[in-house]
């Protein structure tokens, strides 16, 4: 058998999308309260944004 050339299509092993190396990665698991008011806010904006960004939008407010 011919040896394949490891693609993004072929990454034998690999889960998920391969890694755009931008940022640091931060997993977090929220109890079903915040949860629930995270996906109030995000429904409140015009655009919709994703719980990932819109989680960015309050740490960037925060930092101010």
């Amino acid at each position: 058998m011919a040896k394949q050339e490891k693609t993004p299509l072929t990454r034998k092993g690999k889960r998920g999308p391969a890694p755009t190396g931008w940022g640091t990665l931060v997993g977090v698991r929220l109890q079903p309260d915040l949860l629930e008011w995270l996906d109030a806010e995000c429904a409140k904006q015009d655009d919709q944004p994703s719980r990932p960004e819109m989680i960015r939008r309050i740490l960037e407010r925060l930092k101010t």
